[in-house]
């Protein structure tokens, strides 16, 4: 019985190779879109990933990418083979390209094409006063012709069997064989080798920013030193009944395995100068890390027991122990490269627009190619093949030749996203992830940003600086046994929250030897935007705002002068009750960061003039944090949904609104913006699955770059669509006039897709310099 080929509903991902140019990515996109059972195919020509959804077998997918010309590359972790989809270290320049047309039989074709037309490149193209005419130059001509020519006419006929359409190369096949039916052969052989280096030299060039997310990858080590017992030990094997597993002679044993081979749980060793292989957390040494391949951090971060490290990070002058905390496909090296790979998926309206106007660009000048070649001759009594004597190509028909090679729209089509593909990897190694296209583009129009308070203006870190009860006793070594029993009855409830004023409360009922006075609460809940509640020793327990309590718990009015001159001094009193009587607050602060400051000047400098703090802390807190970081507008004690309506009413004002929270209890409101951007400070998991935009470092100091970044970024494609349209209504002109060529139009095609191309590549070095 034969076995029915395995079938998926769930989203199945391929990595495509042999593609030149972005119009090989839709041939491939509509051809295995006609399969049955697919629901949905998009292929991101700049990370070479096809994702396919619906019911069909991986087989049928497969099959038809080769049918189609292209093949699978199956796809290998890539901690252990990064290297294998990018280009050799020394490809660059002009013998790395001549090593990229040896490197496959199709583009080694169209090298051999090259010399074959030399001959009548040089005496029937460029010196034709000399006269040499030759059976030789013909024949050399159609031979480049027929060498050249194959792997198009081979890939036109598949689109056209497959997908039932005329693409480029069925342009160029067409244009070609017209050029011979009216004996040009050296044109038709040129333009053929000229269209094939092109496509060539656009998938190398295209290669070259492909790969600088590649670089990505290779920031962590493929192996690592990890601390195992050693298991069946053959020199123990009898002593004192040993027969099987870990040997406790030995003890553990440092040994190298691939990062793949680790779990959660495993310690690995770090020495002095190396790269960390995982994420985790350091158990035991201390030293300075150099975060910059993840976060974009210039300066090495001191970091002890309990701190976090990332994968790819280099270790300063300590040897480390660290706890592997996530497997190797899911640490955040990973899931970066993942994100920016997956980023063009989520176009930008600029790329939309071009794919659109491409799709309808090309049949329309086919349609006027029809119309230049038939209208003269059968109405103005114009030459339809042209005169022999001048080569023919004075005919229409060759005009019309002239313009479906002018149709190709490679130029065009190149223009958006390699721009693109350079400002998202640029970004992502210079610690700013955007998950877009269109995010970047909008990050583009921003002219007003709203910040959340806590972890994004300030430290994110809070320290209580009073704790006051309503029996607190002086006493001369100033020790308060009540002040004590308030603080420890709060931490028991605050120790089931993660707001950053609920680790500063456990931190100092820790600090105070309190922690463990009491256990932690039960039944634990938050009141969102006004405090917590639990359960302890069968008491409830609320730790509130002063406004919550305000409306809801009755307190003294000494205690609640006192409270407010707290606020007024800039710090966030949180007070307690037990059972629904007033016991008394606790005083917390939050340090405002030295960054902040000259992020946000650096923003208004760049033409960001409203600037908002939206927080739920209390008004005279928020205005002395305003004050000193410079924010417009201070919209304090807003609940999350108050933060949402006051997104809603800055989007009434401004058309396009950036939101900067913590990615996790700003969700809604990060939603509501234009472009929601999550600081790296609330866990990089959380924020790079709730933001559009993450900053992966824990201050604001890379947002001007992002924004200057994105703005360039959109001037450049502008300018690569000017361009290409340009070039076409040009040589559209020229050709209608009768003084262009066909190899010059198809020359001048591939240099335009080189200009558009090279010139989106400048993004990769964009801010080097700052």
């Amino acid at each position: 019985m034969v076995k029915q080929a395995q079938r998926s509903l769930t989203p199945q991902t391929f990595r495509i190779s042999g593609m030149d140019c972005a119009d090989c990515a839709k041939t491939i996109e509509r051809g295995v879109a006609k399969l049955n059972g697919v629901q949905s195919c998009t292929l991101n020509y700049t990370a070479a990933t096809l994702k396919v959804d619906g019911d069909v077998d991986r087989v049928g997918v497969i099959k038809r990418v080769r049918d189609l010309g292209y093949d699978v590359r199956e796809d290998v972790a890539r901690t252990n083979s990064s290297a294998a989809s990018r280009l050799p270290s020394s490809s660059t320049g002009v013998l790395g390209f001549v090593r990229y047309l040896l490197q496959r039989r199709d583009t080694a074709l169209a090298v051999v094409g090259a010399i074959l037309i030399l001959p009548g490149l040089i005496f029937k193209e460029l010196l034709p006063m000399l006269n040499i005419d030759s059976p030789v130059l013909t024949i050399s001509a159609l031979a480049a012709l027929i060498v050249a020519g194959l792997p198009v006419a081979r890939g036109a006929w598949r689109a056209l069997r497959v997908n039932h359409e005329i693409g480029i190369n069925a342009l160029m096949v067409i244009a070609a064989i017209g050029a011979v039916m009216i004996g040009a052969y050296t044109e038709a052989g040129l333009v053929m080798v000229l269209f094939a280096i092109g496509e060539a030299l656009e998938g190398y060039t295209m290669a070259r920013a492909r790969d600088s997310i590649s670089t990505l990858m290779q920031v962590a080590p493929n192996e690592a030193t990890v601390l195992r017992p050693c298991i069946d030990c053959k020199e123990h094997l009898g002593q004192d009944g040993y027969s099987s597993g870990a040997c406790p002679f030995c003890g553990v044993e440092e040994t190298r395995v691939f990062v793949d081979d680790l779990r959660v749980g495993d310690t690995i060793v770090v020495k002095p100068g190396e790269r960390i292989a995982m994420d985790g957390r350091i158990s035991a040494g201390a030293s300075s890390v150099n975060q910059a391949p993840i976060t974009g951090e210039s300066v090495p971060v001191t970091k002890s027991s309990g701190s976090e490290v990332f994968a790819g990070s280099i270790n300063g002058e300590g040897a480390l122990e660290v706890v592997v905390t996530k497997l190797a496909q899911d640490n955040t090296l990973n899931r970066i490269i993942r994100l920016v790979e997956e980023a063009q998926d989520n176009k930008a309206p600029a790329e939309r627009f071009v794919d659109q106007f491409a799709k309808y660009y090309t049949p329309i000048v086919v349609i006027i190619a029809v119309l230049v070649a038939a209208i003269p001759p059968l109405l103005f009594n114009a030459s339809f093949w042209g005169d022999p004597a001048t080569g023919a190509q004075d005919g229409w028909l060759y005009r019309a030749l002239e313009l479906l090679v002018v149709a190709c729209p490679c130029a065009l089509v190149i223009s958006t996203p390699v721009t693109l593909v350079s400002a998202i990897s640029n970004a992502a190694h210079n610690g700013v992830l955007i998950k877009g296209g269109a995010y970047l583009e909008m990050l583009a129009t921003v002219k007003a940003i709203a910040f959340d308070k806590t972890g994004t203006l300030t430290e994110g870190k809070p320290s209580v600086m009073k704790v006051q009860s309503v029996n607190c006793e002086h006493t001369p070594n100033h020790e308060c046994g009540p002040c004590e029993e308030l603080l420890a009855m709060a931490s028991s409830v605050e120790r089931r929250s993660d707001h950053p004023m609920a680790r500063a409360i456990v931190a100092e009922a820790t600090r105070q030897n309190l922690i463990e006075r009491y256990p932690a609460a039960d039944n634990v809940m938050s009141i969102t935007g006004k405090g917590v509640i639990g359960e302890l020793h069968g008491h409830k327990v609320l730790v509130g705002s002063h406004a919550h309590f305000d409306s809801t718990v009755p307190h003294p009015r000494e205690q609640c002068d006192a409270a407010t001159a707290q606020s007024v001094q800039g710090t966030t009193p949180l007070m307690v009750s037990i059972d629904g009587n007033y016991k008394g607050y606790i005083a917390v602060t939050d340090a405002v960061r030295d960054s902040s400051r000259r992020a946000l000047a650096d923003l208004k400098r760049v033409g960001v003039s409203t600037l908002v703090m939206l927080t739920g802390d209390n008004i005279a807190t928020a205005q002395r944090v305003a004050q000193d970081v410079g924010v417009t507008d201070v919209r304090a004690e807003l609940l999350p949904e108050n933060k949402v309506a006051a997104l809603k009413g800055l989007l009434t004002q401004h058309a396009h609104v950036a939101m900067v929270g913590d990615g996790v209890n700003d969700a809604p409101a990060l939603a509501t913006a234009s472009v929601g951007i999550a600081m790296g400070a609330c866990g990089t998991a959380q924020a790079m699955e709730t933001a559009d935009i993450v900053l992966m470092t824990d201050d604001l100091s890379k947002l001007p770059f992002a924004i200057q970044l994105s703005r360039a970024a959109m001037r450049t494609i502008r300018y690569n669509i000017a361009l290409s349209i340009g070039v076409k209504v040009l040589f559209f002109f020229v050709v209608l006039l009768g003084f262009g060529s066909m190899w010059l139009a198809v020359l001048a095609d591939v240099g335009t897709s080189l200009l558009v191309t090279l010139n989106g590549m400048r993004l990769l070095k964009y801010g080097h310099s700052r």
